[in-house]
């Protein structure tokens, strides 16, 4: 029997499409730079020159969206692909070979979720003077990988007791070669679930580490043009709702997809 795709799921794809689509070729479109300055409409309304209207230095608002959305795009799928990648690593390995392996990976688990993750984040972009886009995957990434290995590790648990592998297993495979072709497929489901709501997670955090001061060093970083449109929000309100909103939007469209991948591969999480 086929299943229907929720109104709230293709709402989520629409959303997500308008940022995918706008952070790879909007900036190829609108050919405003996002650094071209207008000394003479500075704060300007929307207009048909400026659809969303221009920063405290003239520079083209939605110029500067699209190509805050790129920015944004290559930090969340950089730093969920890293911690995707590692906590699949390590969590497999912890939950198929158990034992001591399992003992210290959780342990170590254990201290990094003891640490706030935004504080740990926090404190290691603020220490390194000029922090680069390349800090931030760093600062991002360093305990993000902990939610995907525990949920790797709870799956293999189950997952590792079945028949195919225990047969794969008395037929002399080697562990590397069960991990790899018997268990992993079998416990991914989840994990594009997990990794759909923590590409919202890292849009938001690098939002807010922006809106502080200590994302990159670019003017179009969304966090960054909130943190300017708080200063000028009665003067020029557009400044503020624009990247809000596209902050919203995103990180709405990854929740209603979640939701939807969620309920496709466990039906029984229906509501």
């Amino acid at each position: 029997m086929t299943r229907k795709i929720s109104p709230g799921t293709v709402l989520g794809l629409v959303l997500l499409g308008v940022f995918v689509l706008g952070g790879l070729f909007g900036p190829l479109l609108w050919r405003h730079s996002p650094l071209a300055q207008d000394l003479d409409h500075l704060l300007q309304s929307p207009s048909w020159q400026h659809p969303l209207g221009t920063d405290e230095s003239g520079c083209d608002l939605l110029a500067e969206l699209l190509r805050g959305a790129r920015l944004a795009a290559g930090i969340s799928l950089s730093v969920v692909t890293l911690c995707l990648s590692t906590g699949v690593v390590i969590g497999t390995a912890a939950g198929y070979l158990g034992r001591r392996w399992d003992e210290v990976i959780m342990r170590v688990i254990d201290i990094l979720m003891a640490f706030p993750g935004i504080l740990l984040n926090l404190a290691i972009v603020a220490v390194v003077k000029d922090a680069g886009v390349g800090v931030l995957i760093f600062a991002l990434a360093i305990n993000g990988w902990v939610g995907y290995a525990r949920v790797v590790r709870g799956q293999v648990l189950q997952v590792r007791e079945r028949e195919y592998v225990q047969a794969a297993r008395a037929l002399g495979a080697s562990p590397l070669r069960i991990m790899g072709l018997h268990i992993l497929p079998n416990v991914l489901s989840p994990l594009i679930v997990q990794a759909t709501f923590g590409f919202a997670g890292v849009i938001l955090v690098e939002a807010s580490l922006s809106f502080l001061g200590l994302g990159p060093a670019v003017p179009y970083s969304w966090g960054a043009l909130l943190a300017q449109g708080t200063n000028y929000y009665w003067r020029a309100p557009h400044l503020l709702w624009a990247p809000g909103l596209a902050v919203a939007g995103v990180v709405l469209g990854c929740n209603l997809v979640g939701d939807g991948l969620r309920d496709l591969f466990d039906p029984r999480q229906r509501g």
